[in-house]
């Protein structure tokens, strides 16, 4: 081999020994032993050991290695070779081999980075964000993005393989109800009116159905101005799929191979097919949740029968009222301290309950009958030593009160399964739900589509119509929601109505997808996984932010280009606005 290659520094091997390189990267680490330097070359597909012999090397380039600090960019020219056997090091993909500079050229200087760059110390979240660009170049987030283009690639493949069609829809769009709050764009051209980003590409993917495309899909980029949590972000992104004359077995057969190629390509791993099925009502009533984490048990049992005549004050007053008494049993949970189970009443009334009782040994068992006792324990599946935990409340409160001291008491006593992976849908949902003011709303989007049976008393009982409407969720994270869409103009107008809509409204905010049914519309459905969480679940971590490049704080805050930020008056003036300050 004659001349210098340009080489990745991650790529070298053993079969490289004897090969003339030209390397590219970044100063990981340097070690000076005087008149030899060591020092460990940093590009995106891994490091390469590169040593700088004083009496082998120019005077030039000798000086400039001795000038190497941390994260230094350099090019270096040198010849591969075979490390003794004694220095191999197995732990890294070249420790067979290093290159012996010939040359070395420093291309750019750095300062002292304000965190360390190599080592698997986490740095202050702020300061990550702050310095992105230097947060990025450590090795798990260099693998987190690698790990969401593979996501991204697999997705094409798959989607173009099953006869979807990739279509763009605007990010420029109209403000409609989406369950959360717009992002707003005022129009320079239009003084007084705005446009919206789009908190998902919902109804320009029904109107891509009446378009007659059939099979959509879209790696789609979404705003909501919602009030963040460590799994979610204002900017994020997900699989856009619509598909036409289809039902739920379609969408669900598509999602569980996409997912298996996910899981496959990527960890290795083969998920058994198909996926359980779980009603949203047996969702909440056993797990406390409708996103439930399967890799533990802890199920949750209906107390109201077994309890029905009890005297016990507390559990009598809940039932009266039109509520439910819930429980858990917790196997060997009679070792839980008092301080361990006060945590747990404190957990409970964070969340707007009264209290939380348990038995035995608890200040009700006195109040309780033998009789009422043993239902408890038999209900609950309580054997020698377990402890049961009890809410009574509201049916909603109590839900979701067990469902959060479920989670809690599995974390506390190391019950998670970890390593597995529960993936299940909850179907099908209600189409109606409580907003926090306990008025009527949607309980996913207007557009979703009623079961035809429970169309006699939509008006009526509202609450209770079924939706053709599913999630799929996977150890405690909803990925997905998705719906058959109504593709009836009547039938959209009426749940508009009956969701207090005024015509004058509807025909504001939906005219033109009203317009749209009334020329011929497929009946159609479809998904919307969330990709990053997707990513979040495939790279290990349980932080949004870690799966986006460049990403927001919690308080909404892109510390990296001080934004949001004001603009110049003469901005504020060709678009017609005035700042009015809080206060």
């Amino acid at each position: 081999m004659s001349g210098f290659t340009a080489t990745r520094c991650g790529d070298l091997r053993a079969s490289d020994a004897g090969h003339e390189v030209e390397l590219y990267g970044w100063v990981a680490r340097r070690r000076d032993h005087g008149g030899l330097i060591f020092i460990d070359l940093r590009d995106r597909w891994g490091v390469a050991q590169v040593t700088i012999n004083e009496a082998n090397t120019s005077t030039a380039a000798y000086a400039a290695a001795s000038s190497l600090r941390s994260e230094y960019v350099v090019r270096v020219k040198g010849r591969v070779e075979k490390r003794p056997v004694e220095n191999v090091n197995p732990k890294m993909p070249t420790g067979e081999v290093e290159v012996f500079a010939t040359d070395l050229e420093v291309l750019s200087t750095s300062k002292t980075p304000p965190f360390p760059v190599e080592g698997d110390q986490e740095p202050e979240e702020r300061v990550r964000l702050k310095y992105r660009y230097l947060d990025l170049r450590r090795a798990r987030m260099q693998n987190i993005l690698e790990t969401r283009h593979r996501v991204n690639k697999i997705t094409h493949a798959y989607w173009d393989a099953h006869d979807f069609l990739e279509v763009e829809t605007p990010i420029l769009t109209k403000s409609t109800p989406e369950g959360a709050r717009d992002f707003l764009v005022p129009s320079r051209l239009y003084p007084g009116q705005f446009y919206a980003l789009p908190q998902s590409p919902q109804q320009m993917k029904q109107l891509l159905m009446v378009s007659g495309v059939q099979r959509y899909y879209q790696i789609a980029r979404c705003l909501r101005d919602e009030d963040l949590r460590a799994d979610r972000a204002a900017e994020f992104t997900q699989l856009d799929v619509e598909m036409s004359f289809n039902d739920e077995e379609d969408v669900f057969e598509l999602i569980e191979g996409w997912i298996g190629r996910l899981w496959d390509e990527i960890l290795g791993i083969d998920l058994p097919r198909p996926w359980p099925r779980l009603t949203m009502k047996d969702a909440l009533l056993r797990y406390g949740t409708d996103k439930p984490d399967l890799r533990y048990e802890l199920e949750i049992a209906d107390l109201g029968e077994v309890l029905k005549d009890t005297q016990a004050q507390v559990f009598r007053g809940a039932l009266d009222a039109g509520g439910v008494v819930r429980g858990l049993a917790v196997p060997g949970g009679s070792d839980m301290t008092r301080r361990e189970l006060d945590e747990l009443v404190t957990l409970a009334r964070g969340a707007g309950a009264r209290g939380l009782a348990w038995l035995p040994g608890g200040p009700l068992d006195k109040f309780l009958t033998p009789a009422e006792l043993e239902g408890v324990k038999r209900a609950t599946g309580a054997g020698e030593g377990d402890l049961v935990l009890l809410a009574a409340d509201r049916r909603r409160r109590a839900e979701k009160v067990m469902g959060l001291v479920r989670s809690d008491v599995a974390r506390r006593r190391g019950l998670v399964r970890e390593g597995e992976w529960r993936f299940l849908w909850i179907y099908p949902m209600f189409l109606f739900d409580e907003d926090d003011e306990g008025n009527l709303t949607y309980g996913h989007h207007p557009f979703t589509r009623p079961m035809e049976e429970d169309l006699a008393f939509i008006d009526e009982r509202p609450y209770d119509v079924r939706a053709h409407a599913y999630d799929f969720v996977c150890n405690g994270y909803e990925l997905a929601s998705g719906s058959l869409r109504i593709y009836d103009r009547a039938m959209q107008e009426r749940v508009f109505q009956i969701l207090g809509l005024s015509q004058e409204t509807i025909e504001a905010r939906f005219g033109h997808l009203l317009e749209a049914f009334e020329y011929g519309v497929p009946p159609h459905g479809g998904i919307a996984p969330g990709l990053d969480r997707i990513v979040m679940m495939l790279t290990g971590t349980d932080n949004i932010r870690d799966v986006i490049a460049f990403p927001k704080t919690q308080s909404m805050q892109d510390l990296l280009m001080d934004a949001p930020s004001e603009v110049e008056r003469k901005q504020l003036d060709e678009l017609g606005l005035e700042i009015k300050r809080p206060g």
